[in-house]
């Protein structure tokens, strides 16, 4: 049976020994980043099927205007368009014995369950990060070099990025996404994130200006670092680094808001195991029943653009 057993010291054995601290501790972990970024669609439930979907509306074909009297009002019509996620299961466990349990000086299933709890963040972040991935719109260095000018595509980035994110690619960031309309995140502010050493450069081009402002200001993101030119910054390490050439800069996301909805079944719980074996063999799992999906597939409508480098 994989999974822990008293017999072996790595898979549990370890938990006992003369020495051993009370104190119980697990390998560090990263708090959502992307997932707390999705709009959740709570209209989601049981027995509605394995897909999800919701309207896009169009604006109207043919602006209003002015208005002569005795002319008649102008009439117009707008487009709906619709968009869908596949509804997925997500999940994991680790069995033990009986034997484990009843030996171990620390209790088995509530680390166990601590462990499970871990993962299930960071595979329910990543699925939302693969829907942030799939946005239509790119930005990257002009030329791949510049540290002042940017490039934006729709399509796919075919610009090998070889240069750090600076405060006036932001600049340019921020206005490229008032420019195309984007809704800001919460309030006037649009939001980012991006892994830490990515937005080392930016920030120690900050370091001079008066920018992190506390007063009237609340750190309400896991990970948030600060604002911007009307972007608020935050750090992520549940997605591993895209290993761009040189490696002067890596992924980077700025959006405003409807990202990505998240469709929501079954909300991520833990389960245990039926004992089996005479309640020799135990186990604790977790699982989730939802899915993930980018809210606006057209470019024209894209809400996200992504920091991007095609190598």
């Amino acid at each position: 049976m994989a999974g822990q057993v008293w017999a072996t010291d790595t898979l549990g054995g370890y938990m006992y020994s003369d020495e051993l601290s009370e104190t119980l501790r697990t390998e560090l972990q990263p708090n959502c980043r992307f997932r707390q970024m999705c709009d959740i669609e709570e209209g989601k439930g049981e027995n509605k099927g394995d897909r999800l979907y919701w309207n896009v509306y169009g604006n109207a074909k043919t602006e209003g205007g002015a208005l002569t009297e005795n002319t008649a009002m102008p009439e117009t019509e707008f487009d709906i368009r619709q968009e869908s996620m596949v509804v997925t299961e997500y999940g994991n466990s680790v069995p033990f014995t009986g034997k484990l349990d009843n030996m171990s000086k620390h209790p088995v299933e509530k680390i166990v369950k601590k462990v499970m709890k871990n993962d299930a963040r960071k595979v329910l972040d990543k699925a939302a990060h693969a829907q942030f991935d799939l946005t239509p719109v790119t930005v990257s260095a002009a030329a791949g070099t510049s540290s002042t000018a940017i490039t934006t595509e729709t399509g796919g980035c075919t610009i090998t990025n070889n240069a750090a994110l600076t405060k006036e690619h932001v600049k340019k960031i921020a206005d490229e996404m008032k420019e195309r309309d984007i809704v800001p995140f919460d309030g006037d502010d649009y939001a980012s994130l991006a892994r830490p050493s990515t937005l080392r450069t930016f920030k120690d081009d900050l370091e001079g200006i008066s920018v992190y402002v506390e007063t009237g200001f609340k750190q309400i993101m896991h990970g948030e670092i600060g604002r911007y030119e009307g972007i608020r910054f935050a750090e992520q390490t549940n997605v591993a680094t895209e290993g761009w050439t040189n490696g002067k800069s890596d992924a980077a996301f700025f959006f405003g808001a409807d990202t990505v909805c998240e469709g929501i079944v079954i909300p991520e719980e833990v389960r245990g195991k039926i004992p089996t074996d005479y309640g020799r063999s135990k186990g604790v799992a977790w699982y989730y029943l939802g899915g993930f999906g980018l809210c606006h597939t057209d470019a024209a409508e894209a809400r996200i653009l992504k920091w991007d480098s095609a190598a």
